[in-house]
């Protein structure tokens, strides 16, 4: 079979299994690019060549997982993330784009703030805080992360992005290690509720469950955390969670509760408030505990 042939079969079977026509196009346009090595754009200038038996196994296999509901970032082993690269697969949570929020808001949060502390908690694939210290290569960055699976994708990806200034450490974050006094704790937290655990597209079931189910309303981690975090916190010291797309309101009162001061929300490119942060008060309580952690 010739390339065009082979993209043309497995369009419509896709098709053929209610998938949306426009995700699946890009979508086997990416597996064609694992396959041949060119570019998906220039699929009219090889269409015509024919594909090898290999060639054609593999991209037949790499389709029936598609069909299958296995993700396409698992498929490719690869997804990009504030323009790195991410190593992901099974047991790993996907790189988002309303993600890229988190970064933004704490880059914004540690500006002005001269070789800073980060936290990085729940840090899965490590893209947030790998991304931060893109940008702050002055920064210490901790990422913490219970599960193994993905902790073995954070070492990885730490080292394909040279991440020097990026430490993992396999703990949970409600049991964390000792650690120096910290300028911003960042988290994309597991956040879904258990009545939406079940309506899940069939690529996001393939994600691992302790990176999604937040409890039975979504909120365990967001209770717990900000507490938990705010005597490691110098004082002005902020912290930074995403949050679900209608959790804004609540994870702010929490916040509020917690004594965090100036809290506020960071939107994503939909305009959704996908980001609730907080600051330590200078003069909070916990300041004069917080060096017992160093």
């Amino acid at each position: 079979m010739t390339i065009s042939q082979l993209y043309q079969t497995a369009y419509q079977a896709v098709l053929q299994n209610a998938q949306e026509p426009g995700s699946c196009a890009f979508d086997l346009s990416c597996l064609l690019e694992q396959v041949f090595g060119f570019d998906r754009f220039h699929l009219p200038s090889y269409g015509g060549q024919e594909a090898s038996p290999a060639q054609e196994e593999q991209f037949q296999t790499l389709c029936a997982r598609y069909l299958s509901g296995e993700p396409l970032q698992y498929l490719l082993g690869e997804w990009e993330f504030f323009g790195l690269p991410f190593a992901v697969g099974e047991g790993v949570l996907i790189p988002r784009p309303d993600t890229e929020t988190l970064v933004e808001t704490g880059l914004s949060l540690l500006h002005g703030i001269p070789g800073p502390t980060v936290a990085d908690l729940c840090a899965g694939s490590g893209c947030v805080g790998i991304a931060l210290a893109s940008q702050r290569p002055d920064a210490a960055v901790y990422a913490l992360e219970r599960s193994e699976q993905a902790f073995s994708y954070l070492q990885t990806n730490i080292e394909k992005n040279h991440a020097q200034g990026v430490q993992a450490l396999l703990c949970d974050v409600l049991s964390p290690p000792a650690l120096p006094p910290l300028d911003l704790v960042v988290s994309n937290p597991p956040y879904i509720p258990r009545c939406e655990m079940e309506t899940l597209q069939p690529q996001v079931r393939h994600e691992p469950w302790m990176a999604l189910f937040g409890g039975e309303d979504g909120y365990d981690f967001y209770r717990l955390l900000p507490a938990l975090y705010l005597p490691r916190l110098k004082p002005g010291g902020a912290i930074a969670f995403e949050v679900g797309y209608n959790q804004a309101e609540q994870v702010s009162g929490l916040l509020t509760a917690a004594e965090y001061t100036g809290v506020g929300t960071g939107h994503d490119l939909a305009g959704i408030a996908r980001v609730v942060y907080g600051r330590k008060p200078l003069d909070s309580p916990t300041s004069a505990r917080t060096k017992s952690h160093a």
